[in-house]
């Protein structure tokens, strides 16, 4: 038989055939929506470099955006703002999550499903709506509690000021402590009491204990998340915004939305650029720190042949102190803000309880909100809540399918940019998009003024979470299943749609929910792109904060928090049955 007859009864390679189109769309879906956070980002770097706007007879790359904003004291002072009220933050929210992390983990606790329940949906309390109850209590001139105090005490000024650095750090510190919470809890988890045991049989006392065994073989877990949550806080939004801009105490995301929308004048965007690009600096500094921590996690790890389970501590006579401090957390970090929204939106100016005020109340605040503004900021979030967690989801599975399943060279690049947005400040996202659709975008895709715009933002800031899910999911599905079904004549979309999604659909369809809900809360991200008709619910709350009209700002963020609680008992319901929970989420 000769070479040629043998290259004719050969079998035709399917691949070579007909390529797999499932295959081409999923690495085309993965490399646009990478390409987008790379593109993000050189956006801004570019920008920076830049003076005059793309397209002017005088633009000219020059170092002098950088020169003016390192040159300005103010910078600097808004830099070490943020420090201040990132140090802050992080007290706080360590100071209640370790010691609830340990009554949870390690004692014989009653009830702690109920407070895992409440600690998750305290993540989905968006912040300026806790931060607004904070300025009815604690603002120097109208808040409840300081007019009480003074009263009381027969004081000259005002004991508390929500709007300083120390009291927004407070506030974000309460805000933030449920992620710490999470994050502390699996290091407390984690940790074989085995060591301690052997110490405490060794004559050490608890505190010896306590610092000679338990927080060096906790630590790297405890340094990692102290690192997330300062890389929040860094980047936190909501509440410097709603209670620092109207006393202009500044942190750096909101010295960055006032550069963008100042009170008179064009937004100087080179200028505004080079702040994006130290926001960008700063979050890889801190991720590559977090990282770092991650690495040496191995060098703590406790080697066991057997299973163990954690020695849980009674706590006896300090049973109930403990229950009523971490009731004390909830009510004060979260129902007695909302309450007083709810006293607040009901009188036509804020007053102290009483027989006169009980009397004033009244629903004109709710009656006064404009009805195409809200039937608008409905149909917005409505959308954005469908589109959005759809959209991920999709690029989630092609960006998981690439790095998991491809076998390309790239797909550590792929996963790399995929997760990139989680240590990015969302706001550095909004004001790429914003430059991107303003100056290179504007003669070819005029996107700027649409709810699309939103969309690529919502979901480019989403994308850490998706992946992180689907990658989870799809990590515990053996290869031999896909292989099988492949084996039998399936392609990668017979696969991916008979096999792996079926399978994963539960995890999926948690994710969903969870991302509509966080889409749902979020602030940071429209603040700067949306406009009167395209605003969604929480940038309506928002102007109404800007305006100063603080009666129809609660009566709106309680309908928002109204609308919320249907899918909020779904996703619980789901998540109870799936047996997961929200600590991945960022």
């Amino acid at each position: 038989m000769s070479a040629g007859i043998a290259r004719k009864e050969r079998p035709p390679s399917p691949a070579r055939e007909r390529p797999d189109a499932t295959r081409v769309a999923l690495f085309a879906l993965a490399s646009v929506a990478c390409g987008v956070v790379a593109v993000f980002l050189a956006t801004i770097l570019w920008l920076g470099f830049l003076q005059g706007a793309p397209g002017d007879a005088a633009l000219a790359y020059t170092l002098r955006n950088y020169t003016d904003m390192l040159g300005d004291s103010f910078t600097w002072k808004v830099l070490l703002n943020t420090f201040q009220f990132a140090f802050v933050t992080l007290v706080v929210a360590f100071a209640i999550a370790l010691p609830f992390a340990f009554l949870m983990e390690r004692t014989d606790f009653p009830g702690k499903s109920v407070v895992f329940t409440l600690m998750t949906v305290a993540l989905l309390i968006p912040g300026f709506a806790t931060a607004l109850g904070w300025i009815f209590l604690l603002h120097q001139r109208v808040g409840i509690v300081n007019k009480w105090l003074v009263a009381l005490f027969d004081l000259d000024s005002a004991p508390f000021d929500s709007a300083s650095l120390s009291g927004m750090g407070l506030i974000e510190g309460l805000s933030l402590a449920p992620v710490a919470f999470i994050m502390t809890s699996v290091a407390v988890r984690q940790m074989n009491p085995a060591l301690e045991e052997a110490a405490a049989m060794s004559g050490a006392t608890a505190r010896q204990i306590a610092a000679r065994v338990t927080l060096p073989v906790m630590w790297p877990g405890l340094l990692a998340a102290a690192i997330y949550v300062a890389a929040l806080s860094f980047a936190a939004f909501d509440v410097p915004a709603t209670l620092g801009l109207s006393a202009r105490v500044f942190t750096f995301s909101t010295y960055v939305y006032r550069e963008v929308t100042p009170s008179e004048g064009a937004p100087a965007y080179g200028h505004v650029a080079t702040l994006g690009v130290i926001m960008v600096a700063l979050a890889i500094a801190l991720s590559c720190w977090y990282r770092a921590v991650q690495k040496q996690a191995p060098k703590y790890a406790v080697v066991t042949g057997k299973a163990w389970r954690p020695r849980v501590v009674p706590l006896g006579g300090a049973k109930w102190p403990a229950i009523a401090c971490v009731a004390l957390y909830f009510v004060v970090s979260q129902l007695l803000p909302l309450l007083t929204l709810v006293w607040a939106s009901g009188l036509p100016f804020l007053r102290q309880p009483g027989a006169e005020a009980f009397a004033q109340l009244s629903l004109a605040h709710y009656r006064n909100i404009p009805l195409d503004l809200l039937k608008t900021a409905v149909a917005n979030t409505a959308l954005l809540m469908i589109v959005v967690p759809t959209v991920t989801l999709a690029i989630s599975i092609a960006v998981t399918w690439v790095v998991l399943r491809s076998k390309s060279r790239f797909a550590g690049l792929f996963d790399f940019l995929a997760f990139l947005p989680v240590t990015i400040p969302h706001l550095v996202f909004s004001l790429a998009a914003l430059l991107l659709a303003l100056f290179v975008l504007r003669d070819i895709l005029p996107i700027y003024g649409t709810v699309w715009i939103l969309v690529v933002v919502y979901v480019i800031g989403r994308l850490s979470y998706g992946t992180r899910m689907t990658n989870g999911a799809f990590i515990q599905l053996h290869p031999d299943l896909e292989e099988s079904a492949a084996s039998c004549g399936a392609g990668t979309g017979g696969v991916l749609g008979r096999v792996v999604l079926p399978i994963v659909s539960p995890t999926l369809l948690y994710a969903w929910i969870w991302i509509a809900l966080l889409t749902y809360r979020e602030l940071t991200l429209p603040a700067m792109l949306s406009t009167s008709e395209t605003m969604p619910f929480s940038v309506l709350v928002w102007g109404f904060v800007q305006a100063s009209q603080y009666g129809p700002a609660s009566a709106a963020t309680l309908i928002m928090l109204g609308l919320m609680i249907p899918v909020l008992a779904l996703y619980w319901t789901l998540a109870r049955r799936v047996g997961l929970s929200a600590a991945g989420a960022p």
